[in-house]
């Protein structure tokens, strides 16, 4: 459930001036890309009308997507990399216009790196539902104004098959692995219980088989966060003006997340119990570093996503169940032959290792024999972001196997 990786890791442990004078200014009403902003590095996708698995009806829709390295004339030698919650296309590169952060994955994807692009053609699509290029609710309708609180409820589903109809117009029939964390595994996972004639190999971090009751509850939150601000307008906010969009609902559904993707042992001992300023947080109007770290990467979230696009994918990712249909969790994942990396992480309070476990235990093409990989982090969940060295020998590992 993830976000774009340590863009939070700020070296102090006390967020400086330098940084807050990066947010003067008013945040937008939406931090979406939007049509005649610059395109960047994304490629744009046409693949038809999708009609959702709850009955909603999406006519044209478009996926932005990256790619990096050359695809082989054979075209076996692609990977589709699928981002968590609040990731998009961009992999690796730094920011630009029209692409307000640089790489997620810059340590992972790359020349010589674990997936390795003098090797590998390399595809990120921005999920759909998404706010970085693919048709999500800042997009415009039929009619010209934006999706808004129209925009169809989406499953995991609904956005593994927009991604399958991206494939056939990229011309790839299969995928020598798909590769995914957090909300991304989700979307692996789908991949190859939805199409496993289309996938070699599957890498699945730090992610379950099915969201449980607790991460749905923490979803809930998030969105009555954002729907409690006033300026949220029951979703019309997108011809506000700058500052008075729900940046607040937003930045707060931010901040709720954030505590669930790094570990208590992490911040306790990033900032123990220090002040951001010399004024006195017990009663003097001061505040502890932790509270102003949790402020300033809240506002910061408001200038690059969409408070629409958050509610339907945190909704997505509540709808995960790979058993749904499928006669259970278990029979589902009893049909995974192909090469499975599953890798959890020891501090992870999102999704914990035992949700890795159990997708191992089940599946036949595990590569370690029933039992996921754990790494050892004290990033908690964001570990499968930050631990390159420790998650790319998995990975590089898992792309070194013969193909099922």
């Amino acid at each position: 459930m993830d976000w774009q990786t340590p863009e939070d890791a700020i070296p102090s442990a006390i967020v400086t001036e330098a940084d807050q004078r990066a947010l003067l200014g008013k945040p937008p009403a939406t931090g979406a890309w939007r049509e005649g902003d610059p395109p960047a590095w994304r490629r744009f996708a046409s693949v038809g009308e999708l009609r959702t698995e709850s009955g909603g009806v999406l006519p044209g829709i478009r996926i932005a997507y990256e790619t990096f390295g050359t695809l082989d004339a054979d075209g076996r030698n692609a990977v589709l990399v699928e981002h968590a919650l609040t990731g998009d296309a961009h992999l690796t590169g730094p920011a630009a216009p029209g692409q307000p952060t640089g790489g997620w994955w810059g340590g992972m994807v790359g020349p010589g790196l674990a997936i390795d692009t003098d090797r590998w053609f390399v595809v990120a699509p921005n999920m759909l539902g998404g706010c970085q290029g693919s048709t999500g609710p800042a997009s415009l309708a039929p009619d010209l104004r934006e999706w808004g609180p129209r925009f169809p409820f989406l499953t995991i589903r609904d956005q593994v098959e927009a991604q399958r109809r991206l494939s056939d117009v990229l011309g790839i029939e299969r995928w020598a692995a798909v590769i995914g964390g957090s909300m991304g595994g989700m979307h692996a996972l789908e991949w190859a219980l939805a199409f496993p004639d289309r996938v070699d190999r599957l890498g699945l971090l730090a992610a379950p088989a099915a969201s449980s009751a607790d991460q749905i509850a923490l979803n809930s939150v998030q969105v009555e966060a954002i729907r409690m601000d006033p300026r949220f307008r029951s979703g019309w906010y997108y011809n506000a003006p700058d500052g008075d969009g729900p940046t607040h609902g937003l930045a707060l559904a931010r901040r709720m997340a954030l505590l669930n993707y790094r570990s208590p042992g992490e911040l306790n001992a990033r900032f123990e119990r220090s002040w951001q300023s010399s004024i006195d947080p017990l009663g003097a109007g001061g505040r502890y570093a932790v509270e102003s770290y949790l402020d300033f990467h809240g506002n910061k979230f408001t200038r690059r996503f969409d408070a629409n696009s958050y509610i339907r994918l945190v909704e997505a990712m509540s709808s995960h169940d790979v058993g749904r249909g499928r006669g259970g969790v278990e029979a589902a994942l009893a049909g995974l032959r192909l090469p499975t990396l599953v890798l959890g992480i020891d501090s992870d309070r999102l999704f914990p290792v035992e949700d890795q476990r159990r997708i191992a235990r089940s599946t036949p093409g595990a590569l370690d024999g029933g039992e996921p990989v754990v790494i050892e982090s004290e990033y908690g969940h964001d570990g499968f972001l930050i631990e390159n060295e420790l998650v790319g020998r998995e990975i590089a590992r898992l792309l070194a196997t013969p193909a099922g």
